[in-house]
């Protein structure tokens, strides 16, 4: 069935964007170069990860002093190393033909290369599950005269820090011991969840390698080793076949004389577990991938990717980050465990540290809007995670998942995140058109504004507080000129953040945004009643916010004073313009005149209108900062979700060609990192290059979702 499925989607297209009907096959082949705009991390399939024990890999097509790598956060690298006629290739600056990749899927890539005049490789990559990934290389030969090639295999770790426990000569294959520390520079992992420290590596091939060694020290040392002087009576072609201690690296080793079009298959597989785990079933595994056919998986991923929108972009760098963005988001998922029925996502898999690898978050799931178009069921699952755990009295909390609901209570009240739920899942809703889907998502969206209104409007104004652990519920939570009383926050959480003291203008149009889209879904169930209701609830705060939240003396909104309704706070002066204020467009709230008017201050290129997007605080303020140096900072970064829509905004609006510029500095900043780094990155700079924040952040995905957007208008 699976064949005759492929075969239906190699000769049309699902997308809808083009009458071209290319072949998925075709229309997937990128063949990226190294400086093309590309993401390079790579995981397994969901079905076949799990939360905690998982390994994910960056690959290094790219960097002149090494060969093409692969590296795992904490868990080192593994590579190729090459010997042809004697001569040593040990690094990509020497390599006759530079990698350059020809398909990217999340959990596969797939190169070519010549290391060597004559020497054609082709190199896979494969995450098979979270404790086993493996190259394969087919090797031809297509000079005119035989050659003698040698492949050493190499896994790595750090400051001689692998344990050898035996090289196992029934399976051909090192295990070895390690540490792995939970330390991380932002934010670390915590053991009691199940994170391993004390882990095992597994380090093998087919065929079975023609001899095996582990060594200490730098990895470029092993040149001399392999090499050797062609004079030296302890010249030897096999390595020290080191059966225990200490080192910092393992290799082995493939030998075969090509004759001129001939070709050779290797495969070298890693396998990672912790020590308590069953080692048996890890080896088991691990043989039966030694001759595991990859075009299985191969053809899993051109039918996960022939659901997506098939685009004429105008340009390769605008089809490669696409592309990327996809496979970012789902390279992120996992599926059901613990304490839910429905797959979820972590932030990151590669690198992983604490925060990234927690729950689902609600912010987090505007990833959601991207990839729908990838799999329709998956996104409806990653947001019934949301409705299975909620609170009997509404509440979806801060965080989401198999750990279960997660509400961080602060001063006796439990804590929630920016509430865009009912918004994603309309938006899931117009791509998958599932009724049920719609109809479960709107009796649990009601219930989670209704929380809203009782709990985030303590005062009942009808303008919202963040609750008193606002600085993580708004998730705004560093260097936030409104929201945070000293430049440095040095202070404690219920002195710094005085989110929950004003009426805040970004909760407050979430909160319309919300409604607004529950009247949509309530029509498009057939409830015109409810319909109605939650569309003149939405009306009445956007009088209020309009009558309390706009300053026409600087011709923009702010969040006011809580007691007051003032644009003061103790003797500090709230109209400190963010980006926030822009999102009276997004929420639809804003009357046309001052709709020009905060168009006319978002256009302002010493304020807003960036190299590399609108960044979170205008450049005007004192507080401004062009440099990301640190993750979470709301001081001038760049987020691409919240430029997302801004850019929604002005579409909404009727600024149609302002959209496409926005667009336009949306996609540049994406593209400028991935082709300088390959990464996706939490937040950008608004006018640098250089960033110092996670990288691979799952809300990035939203790029493709702006792409769809600016090509399905056309």
């Amino acid at each position: 069935m699976k064949k005759m499925i492929l075969s239906l989607l190699l000769l049309i297209s699902l997308g809808g964007f083009t009458q071209q009907f290319k072949p998925v096959e075709d229309y997937l082949r990128i063949n990226a170069a190294q400086d093309d705009p590309l993401y390079t991390t790579y995981a397994a399939a969901m079905g076949r990860s799990r939360l905690y024990g998982d390994k994910a890999y960056k690959m290094d097509y790219y960097s002149c002093c090494l060969p093409q790598n692969y590296t795992s956060d904490h868990a080192g690298m593994i590579c190729n190393l090459w010997k042809i006629d004697q001569v040593v290739v040990n690094r990509m600056s020497e390599y006759f033909k530079k990698p350059f990749v020809s398909f990217s899927f999340p959990d596969m890539a797939v190169t070519e290369y010549e290391p060597f005049r004559g020497i054609h490789v082709t190199e896979t990559f494969f995450v098979y599950s979270s404790t086993i990934a493996l190259i394969d290389l087919e090797v031809r030969n297509t000079d005119n005269i035989s050659h003698e090639v040698s492949v050493y295999p190499l896994l790595e770790a750090e400051n001689d820090s692998m344990e050898v426990v035996r090289y196992d000569t029934v399976h051909k294959a090192y295990i070895v011991h390690r540490y792995e520390s939970p330390y991380r520079l932002i934010s670390s992992l915590k053991t009691e969840y199940g994170y391993p420290t004390k882990v095992r590596d597994v380090f093998t091939a087919f065929p079975a390698p023609y001899t095996y060694g582990a060594y200490p020290g730098e990895l470029s040392s092993f040149y001399n080793t392999i090499k050797t002087d062609f004079y030296s009576d302890k010249r030897s072609d096999t390595l020290n076949q080191r059966k225990q201690g200490l080192g910092r690296f393992l290799a082995l080793n493939f030998k075969k004389k090509l004759s001129p079009g001939q070709s050779a298959s290797f495969r070298v597989l890693r396998g990672f577990q912790g020590q308590a785990e069953d080692q048996e079933s890890l080896m088991k595994e691990m043989e039966t991938m030694k001759t595991a056919m990859l075009k299985t998986f191969y053809e899993d991923d051109l039918i996960l990717f022939s659901k997506i929108p098939r685009i004429n972009f105008k340009s390769s760098d605008e089809k490669i980050a696409y592309l990327g963005a996809f496979n970012l988001v789902r390279g992120c998922m996992y599926p059901p465990s613990g304490k839910t029925n429905y797959n979820s996502y972590a932030f990151s898999r590669n690198p992983l540290w604490g925060w990234g690898h927690g729950h689902q978050v609600l912010h987090e799931s505007l990833s959601m809007l991207a990839y729908v178009y990838m799999d329709p069921q998956s996104a409806e699952g990653s947001q019934r995670v949301y409705m299975e755990q909620q609170r009997e009295d509404g509440l979806i909390a801060y965080r989401h998942g198999p750990r279960g609901l997660q509400d961080y209570p602060h001063k006796t009240m439990s804590t929630t995140s920016a509430p865009f739920f009912n918004w994603i899942n309309l938006e899931v809703y117009k791509v998958s058109h599932d009724k049920q889907f719609l109809a479960d998502a709107y009796a649990s969206g009601s219930k989670y504004v209704n929380w809203l209104i009782k709990n985030r409007d303590t005062d009942h104004d009808s303008t919202f507080e963040w609750g008193p652990y606002g600085i993580i519920e708004n998730v705004r939570d560093w260097y936030n000129a409104v929201f945070q009383v000293s430049a440095e926050r040095y202070l404690d959480v219920d002195k710094e953040d005085i989110s929950d003291e004003l009426e805040c203008l970004d909760l407050t149009l979430m909160v319309v945004k919300e409604e607004k889209s529950l009247s949509l879904m309530a029509e498009a169930l057939g409830k015109p009643d409810e319909a109605k209701l939650w569309k003149n609830r939405a009306d009445g705060v956007v009088k209020l916010v309009n009558k309390r939240m706009w300053d026409d003396s600087t011709g923009f909104y702010y969040s006011v004073n809580k007691k007051d309704h003032s644009w003061h706070f103790m003797t500090r002066d709230l109209r400190r313009q963010e980006i926030i204020g822009f999102l009276a467009l997004w929420a639809d709230a804003a009357p046309k005149d001052r709709a020009e008017k905060l168009v006319e201050t978002l256009t302002d290129t010493n304020r807003f209108w960036r190299r590399y997007g609108v960044p979170t605080l205008s450049a005007r303020d004192p507080w401004f900062s062009p440099y990301v140096d640190y993750c979470c900072k709301w001081n001038g970064p760049v987020w691409l979700l919240w430029d997302y829509m801004v850019y929604e905004g002005l579409k909404d609006y009727g600024y149609n060609d302002l959209a496409h510029k926005l667009a336009a500095k949306i996609v540049k900043a994406a593209v400028v990192q991935l082709k300088k780094n390959h990464n996706y990155w939490e937040s950008f700079s608004s006018d640098n290059e250089v960033l110092n924040s996670p990288p691979n952040y799952i809300w990035d995905s939203i790029l493709a979702r702006l792409l769809i957007e600016e090509y399905q208008k056309k």
